[in-house]
């Protein structure tokens, strides 16, 4: 398989390319970043992309793949609707645009979050938001495509967040990852990662993944 990774610079996407790297099912990875991912392996591409708004200019380099794991994002916090908007709905809907001409029998793996809100009706800027994305890449036409809503996660394999809050709770919370791993409410950076893989090879009849379901698909 032939995958194209977005936000391998985070802590998910890097957990996702991690995972993709070291799996025997997948056979090369483009990741396309704006700045430098800094890792180097045989199966990996990498494209160094300013506009992520203007695909025309890559188009090219993003033929002839198998699927898109999106994991690209930003917090909500500070943001106003519009904003927001075009960095989670506008950016998502560009990338799935120009990746189902190129590639309409492609997966589409688009990743949410846990309370995400699908009606597009709720009180949260933000969850309306990532439901309006989600709706919009399962109607897209793909062969498939899935809406990733994972809540807590353990990054796994040295992996830190780029949010220095973040960082300090996970340190925090190191002690007590033992007994988190067996929640259900949690799952882990390596497990979303083998999700992404293994829905390519076991489609789903649910298309909205909560823990569990990644965690369960994971296990596959």
């Amino acid at each position: 398989m032939k995958v194209i990774i977005t936000g391998s610079t985070g802590m998910v996407g890097k957990g996702i390319l991690l995972e993709c790297l070291e799996s025997d099912r997948v056979e090369s990875v483009l990741v396309v970043n704006r700045r430098p991912l800094g890792i180097a392996h045989k199966k990996l591409k990498e494209i160094i992309h300013s506009d992520f708004l203007d695909l025309n200019p890559i188009k090219e380099q993003l033929t002839g793949f198998d699927a898109c794991f999106y994991s690209l994002g930003v917090s909500s916090v500070g943001m106003n609707e519009d904003d927001y908007t075009k960095f989670t709905y506008n950016l998502t809907a560009h990338w799935a645009e120009v990746l189902y001409q190129l590639n309409p029998e492609m997966v589409f793996n688009f990743v949410s979050g846990a309370g995400t809100d699908g009606s597009g009706q709720g009180k949260s800027m933000w969850a309306r938001v990532k439901g309006k994305a989600e709706n919009m890449v399962l109607c897209t036409g793909f062969k498939d495509a899935y809406a990733f809503r994972p809540g807590v996660i353990i990054p796994e394999k040295g992996i830190k967040s780029r949010t220095g809050w973040v960082n300090v709770l996970l340190i925090l919370f190191w002690p007590f990852y033992p007994l988190m791993r067996k929640m259900k409410s949690v799952t882990t950076t390596s497990n979303i990662g083998k999700a992404m893989i293994n829905s390519l090879i076991y489609p789903q009849e649910t298309k909205h993944l909560e823990n569990p379901d990644i965690d369960r698909i994971a296990l596959k």
